[in-house]
């Protein structure tokens, strides 16, 4: 079976394509046909091994990276039989890693069924993108405002249709290449973060989503209703400790921020499947569609990595390792 292997920390360059063993699933597990993936910031920064910082830290990516094969959301079909699966079943999973191969071997309660009309390669975009989108959102309810500071990417994109299929009426941020397109998702109102602070802009939130960072949470206090909710999510890449430090801080100044300020990390999420069923669910009543910028071929992952690193994808940079028969 061939993969995109992970020795060193470095660029895309630095994987090699080998020959690696067919898996086969242990107890608990079933073998999965991977059919598409797709592309995360949490990919590349774990493939740069940055921000350094995070090699130091308990859970972070370690001095020198585990050798494997990168990446985390997966769409395919069951190949042998489990408890709650059987062959032939169109599946997702968000996985630690290990997602980009030919075969995968999954344990069954990480698995959750597709939503059943998207393709795979719509339902890879969601697992990583689309879980942090709804864990920031836990407590918003009909009525409430809600902005995303970075609409235009793939937590961005969904976290504006989740918003509004909540009920809420959805402010968001974005760069002027995107404001069509987000609009286009549901935001009442886009600020173009070139020509406009919306830390100052007046407006009131009951929730703010941080995806791009850039602003601290002392000036996003000004938007934030009393008894507003920060969420922190990403900020702006860094080699030493960006984004790491810009969430951190955010975490840091909760207690004396006089507004909530939580972390939403898909990665620590103990309920994973359950919360790609709910996102299913969203998915089948036509509540939230996957954005797609870019699709790859397996043989050009590399290049998947990269143009995610650029850090100018609308949406979800997807790829593809096959044609379900």
């Amino acid at each position: 079976m061939k993969a995109l292997v992970q020795r060193a920390y470095g660029s895309p360059d630095t994987l090699t394509w080998e020959d690696v063993p067919d898996p086969g699933p242990g107890d608990g597990e079933v073998l999965v046909r991977v059919h598409a993936t797709s592309v995360n910031p949490y990919d590349w920064h774990s493939l740069r091994g940055q921000p350094y910082v995070a090699r130091l830290i308990p859970g972070g990516f370690g001095r020198r990276p585990e050798v494997g094969v990168l990446g985390c959301d997966l769409a395919g079909r069951v190949e042998t039989a489990g408890t709650k699966f059987a062959p032939g079943d169109d599946v997702y999973a968000l996985l630690p890693r290990g997602a980009p191969a030919e075969y995968v071997c999954v344990p069954e309660d990480l698995l959750a069924p597709m939503p059943a009309n998207l393709s795979h390669e719509q339902a890879a975009t969601m697992p990583m993108a689309a879980v942090t989108a709804l864990l920031s959102l836990r407590g918003v309810e009909p009525g409430h405002r809600v902005l995303v500071n970075g609409a235009s990417g793939g937590v961005g994109t969904f976290a504006v249709q989740l918003a509004q299929a909540f009920g809420a009426r959805v402010d968001a941020v974005c760069g002027p290449a995107n404001v069509d397109l987000v609009r286009s998702l549901g935001a009442e109102h886009v600020v173009d973060y070139h020509s406009a602070d919306f830390t100052r802009s007046g407006r009131r939130y009951d929730f703010v989503l941080d995806v791009a960072g850039g602003r601290s949470v002392f000036a996003c206090r000004r938007v934030l209703e009393r008894g507003g909710t920060f969420v922190a999510i990403g900020g702006p890449a860094g080699r030493w400790l960006q984004p790491a430090g810009h969430v951190f801080a955010a975490l840091a100044a909760g207690p004396f921020a006089r507004r909530r300020v939580v972390l939403a990390d898909a990665v620590a999420c103990r309920d994973k499947a359950a919360v790609l069923g709910e996102l299913a669910a969203f998915a089948e009543r036509g509540a939230v569609t996957p954005v797609v910028d870019r699709t790859y071929p397996f043989d050009d992952l590399r290049a998947a990595f990269a143009y995610q690193e650029a850090g100018h994808a609308k949406g979800k940079v997807v790829v593809t390792l096959g044609v379900p028969g």
